[in-house]
């Protein structure tokens, strides 16, 4: 059982952002060796909420929703991540669903955009995202544009 909490920045505590700056840091950064800039500026921005999935009070997945025009043009899923050891269960799809809800009620009837690393492109598409742009390079790992129409 996964307990779900989405929070905006400024009600996040120490702990909470240790843990998701942490788990971010373990998967993008050192699980898929890209130095990067991890902070990006927009986690602070207003109208930004962060989905924090605990497990036994573990950190295990983590998704960051952007409002419209902080990353995309509609409101935008991004950071998407899982614990490594917890893989291959399906809290990956739990995690996307959850997200997709979030922001269907923060943001309602708007479409929601995704900058997918290429090879999750069918693991996006299961849940209704649709590519939109041709495969880009970011941090030297290819990229598509997603999107789910609302």
């Amino acid at each position: 059982m996964i307990d779900w909490q989405l929070i905006p920045f400024s009600q996040l505590d120490t702990t909470e952002l240790y843990q998701l700056l942490k788990l971010r840091v373990d998967v993008f950064v050192v699980e898929q060796t890209c130095p990067y800039p991890e902070l990006d500026d927009k986690d602070h921005q207003a109208g930004v909420y962060h989905l924090l999935g605990y497990q036994n009070k573990q950190l295990v997945a983590y998704a960051r929703l952007l409002p419209k025009g902080v990353s995309y043009p509609n409101s935008s899923i991004g950071r998407v991540a899982t614990l490594a050891s917890k893989r291959g269960g399906g809290l990956g799809h739990q995690l996307i669903k959850q997200a997709i809800a979030s922001c269907q009620t923060l943001w309602p009837n708007e479409s929601i955009e995704i900058g997918a690393q290429q090879h999750l492109a069918n693991f996006y598409q299961r849940h209704g995202f649709v590519q939109t742009s041709p495969m880009y390079l970011e941090d030297d790992i290819p990229h598509i544009d997603m999107k789910l129409e609302q």
